[in-house]
């Protein structure tokens, strides 16, 4: 029982109007619309999590209301009711109490302010499997006619995923994140695999991403192709979509602001990559509940990944000229941040603790000119901590002042959300619903018109030849520009020049297309986490193929469009030498992107949003017909271009091939000898290919190179390589890995395997699903010895710092005595390191060094061999990269 005290002071606010004051003109025939539900409580009686992650959940309870002013007075009018039970139905107590059996989010409001969109769940079905129970349906409620309807009508369509978040594009159609991911599933077809949802990164829920339908539900079309949620969407006046992407690529895990055309062209990151830590909270804070104001900037949600509290802070941020809080655009350097400011209140913190600005749930700007703006807001509660204990009596609950919230004994007051208008002019907070005990109000909107967005702005390139084919394009102007800095050490200009800079010295040689791999419900294909190998950071990879890298660091190729993608730097080895792309790029059908050049992780530059970059440092060409400087003259230039722009369009463009292939096109035969030309070719394996025989006779947009340690890397380590004399029977040397990385010699007799590296093909004594060589390549190890002829792990008598043994002691610090009355030593096991990384090639050199040249294994394994190696390693080492390929669990 609690008892709430008689003056209800805003910590926020200066002033709160209560509802005896009379309604504001301004706003007092706007409808509102909310949506209210009792407080999420789980089976122990304590205040559910929210977590971003799984927005999906289903908290039966919530109710879609209406009323016609925002006024305290003004009669509410449940709307929502009506879709599941009969107006007689409704008419009865527990239907229309709090505990209705149906869910509702995502309110969103028509330009012409009279239509809602909002995603809702009907009721469990009792006694029904999971697979079997309604999902989210997009609804549309009309305020002219009164009328509310599923937006797809097809109830087998509907039910197809689980659709939320819808907003109006300019056109009528609709935007919304769903699980259906119809383009991905018409993909895995393509790619010889069965249809089905993918799983997000972390393997607990489906994917969620962008789609786009019509008005009436039809022609539901993917544009977004994370694999993980993309989430949030709405339109900005640009016409561009804005929307909250989980980026969960390995081991990170934050929720940044993105943007995208309806037709899924032009992804950007737009603004927070590196914005989630803040003074508010001890953890990261993440963006979401986006919407823009009448004057540009945007309003977002600041909030944990997951929280307790169901609400957070609400900042303006200027995404015009900032792409982090501290970070501006490059044109507009000179600004110094912060880019995001309270939208209501200073004083709200959403690190678990008090917060002495309370707590918000949902804030929504009014577009009348009035800078107002819609809020649902918990105000800072505790108990009173002097109360007596006493068993029975009510709890006082007492507005936070200062000497509360630092009072130790303090606890925080359970919530208490009401409805409010809050006026930053007169900063006045007007009272819309009074706050009840027990009730949330998680959503509120005004049914008010608004300027339409414009049309977006086509993509400024297009290729029809590229859209038929379902292809995109990328131009990336120089692989060494990073954020406008030129990383190299004599400048892109020497590097360019072949006269100055031999090839071999060109520090980057090849461009890897990577491909994210959809991983299965369980149900769908259950196999063992053993699958992802020795790290389940990377998942699973495949390869779409290999372009080359000009002297200044240009690359122009196409790639497989809607299709999750990234890109590695590779040196002349095919050894990867830049970090691993963590987040998910992709094209559009006909979409050709243009983009200055790379990053790195840590960095704060501007990146990866076109109109917030610095200028690229690679000028290209300085006139029109001439070479580069001392270059091949039969490929003459365009002004501007680069080097990969002029190859293209004299030599064509690259779509990525298999195989990695070199050749010195740009070297004057004039002036200088071309550099030799090399390759890496799949066809000269003498073990089975990572490609199938179709896609080695005819390389298309549909083939993938798939690696797998059993079938693909173990065949190199199992591979006789017997050097025969002319008879054809005497072996003059063997190089097969197995002669000496094998605990049985030649004789029978057991050995230590050459370097302490097993590579046999049986199964590991340590992992049963693993092979004896993956364990010991990628795992570190104990040393071992021969003793007597049997193979045991290597002791080693333990010192300390200064060198003196340690002996072992008993409980009360004695020494304990052998049978001769001598103390006995402490002895340990002497670590092996592992030979291999998850973190790849060039991690790995332990492994590769005895087979560079003049090393112990100089041309004991092709080139062909040591490529394969590489790019498995470069990817992630996985054991598997296909679900299906991967035996069952």
């Amino acid at each position: 029982m609690y008892l709430l005290c008689a003056t209800l002071i805003g910590c926020g606010g200066d002033k709160i109007l209560t509802s005896e004051q009379e309604p504001d003109p301004v706003v007092v025939d706007v409808p509102i619309a909310y949506i209210k539900r009792p407080a999420p409580f789980n089976e122990d009686m304590l205040l559910a999590s929210e977590d971003l992650r799984s927005p999906n959940d289903f908290l039966p309870g919530a109710q879609l209301f209406i009323k016609p002013r925002a006024s305290v007075n003004a009669l509410e009018t449940n709307i929502s009711a009506r879709a599941f039970y009969s107006e007689q139905e409704i008419l009865d107590a527990t239907v229309t109490s709090p505990l209705a059996g149906y869910d509702i989010k995502d309110l969103f409001v028509s330009y012409d302010g009279t239509r809602l969109l909002f995603a809702m769940r009907a009721p469990e079905i009792e006694d029904a499997d999971d697979d079997e129970q309604p999902t989210w349906n997009i609804w549309e409620y009309e305020i002219t006619s009164d009328s509310l309807n599923r937006v797809i009508t097809s109830d087998l369509e509907a039910e197809f995923g689980q659709d939320t978040a819808p907003t109006y594009l300019p056109d009528g159609r609709i935007v919304f994140s769903s699980t259906r991911q119809q383009a991905n599933q018409a993909l895995l077809l393509d790619e010889g695999k069965p249809q089905y949802q993918a799983l997000d990164e972390n393997r607990s829920n489906l994917a969620s991403v962008l789609h786009v339908m019509d008005g009436d539900g039809s022609n539901i079309q993917q544009i977004s192709f994370n694999q993980s949620h993309d989430l949030d969407p709405m339109v900005l006046s640009s016409g561009k979509i804005l929307f909250s992407r989980w980026d969960n690529v390995a081991n990170k895990s934050s929720m940044s602001i993105y943007q995208i055309n309806p037709d899924g062209s032009q992804l950007e990151l737009v603004y927070g990559h590196h914005s989630h830590n803040t003074e508010l909270s001890d953890e990261a804070l993440q963006f979401t509940q986006l919407s823009e104001h009448p004057n540009g900037q945007l309003l977002a949600a600041l909030r944990p990944i997951v929280s307790d509290n169901w609400g957070g802070e609400y900042v303006n941020i200027d995404i015009s000229n900032f792409i982090d809080n501290f970070t501006p655009v490059a044109s507009q350097s000179g600004l110094s941040g912060p880019a995001q400011l309270p939208a209501v209140f200073d004083n709200v913190v959403v690190d678990g603790s008090i917060s002495p600005g309370g707590i918000f749930s949902a804030v929504y700007p009014l577009w009348d000119g009035s800078q107002r703006m819609l809020f649902s807001w918990s105000q800072c509660r505790v108990y009173d901590p002097q109360q007596d204990s006493n068993e029975g009596d009510p709890r006082i609950i007492l507005p936070c002042e200062p000497d509360l919230i630092t009072d130790p004994q303090a606890q925080a007051a359970p919530l208490l959300f009401g409805l409010w208008m809050y006026d930053p002019l007169e900063n006045t907070q007007l009272v819309i619903n009074v706050p009840e005990e027990g009730l949330f109000y998680t959503e509120v909107v005004a049914m008010q018109a608004r300027p339409f967005p414009a049309d977006p702005q086509p993509a400024p390139d297009f290729n029809q030849d590229l859209a038929n084919s379902n292809l995109g394009r990328v131009h990336i102007k120089s692989v060494y520009d990073f954020g406008g800095e030129d990383v190299t050490e004599q400048g892109i200009a020497v590097l360019a020049d072949p006269t100055q800079t031999p090839v071999a010295d060109r520090p980057v040689r090849f461009l890897r297309v990577v491909k994210a791999v959809s991983i299965p419900t369980r149900e769908v294909r259950n196999f063992d986490n053993s699958a992802f190998g020795r790290s389940r950071n990377q998942l699973m990879r495949e390869i779409i193929g290999y372009v080359p890298v000009e002297p200044d660091g240009s690359v122009l190729f196409d790639v497989p469009a809607n299709v999750p993608l990234a890109f590695s730097l590779l040196d002349s080895k095919g050894k990867r030498v830049s970090e691993r792309h963590q987040n998910w790029l992709q094209f559009a059908p006909g979409e050709v992107r243009t983009c200055n050049g790379c990053h790195s992780e840590d960095s704060v530059v501007p990146h990866g949003r076109s109109d917030a970059e610095a200028d690229s440092i690679n000028l290209g060409a300085t006139s029109t017909g001439s070479p580069f400087v001392n270059t091949n003259p039969a490929l003459f230039a365009d002004l501007g271009d680069t080097m990969a722009q002029t190859s293209g369009r004299i030599n064509g463009i690259h779509y990525p091939a298999a195989d990695i292939n070199f050749e010195d096109i740009w070297a004057d035969p004039e002036m200088q000898s071309p550099a030799s030309s090399f390759y890496y070719r799949y066809a000269d394996l003498q073990t089975p290919l990572p490609i199938t025989a179709a896609c080695a006779l005819n390389w298309t947009s549909l083939c993938r190179i798939q690696i797998h340690f059993p079938e693909h890397i173990q065949p190199i380590l199992s591979l006789d390589r017997k050097l025969l004399a002319e008879d054809g029977i005497t072996v003059l040397e063997d190089h097969s890995c197995l002669s000496c990385h094998t605990p049985e010699g030649e004789d029978g007799l057991t050995q230590i395997p050459a370097a302490q590296l097993d590579l046999r093909a049986t199964a590991s004594t340590d992992n049963p699903d693993f092979l004896t060589s993956y364990r010991e390549l990628m795992f570190s190890d104990n040393e071992q010895e021969l003793l007597a002829g049997v193979l045991q792990d290597r002791l080693v008598i333990v010192t300390d710092d200064e060198g003196n043994t340690v002996f072992e002691l008993d409980e009360e610090g004695e020494l304990i005595l052998d049978a001769e009355g001598n103390g006995i030593p402490v002895t340990e096991t002497v670590n092996v390191r592992n030979v291999m990384s998850v973190n790849g090639a060039r991690s790995s050199q332990l492994f590769f060094t005895p087979f560079d040249s003049g090393g112990s294994h100089d041309g004991w394994l092709s080139t062909a061999e040591l490529r394969l190696l590489a790019e498995w390693l470069d990817i992630g080492a996985q054991y598997y990269n296909n679900p299906f390929a991967a035996p069952l669990n």
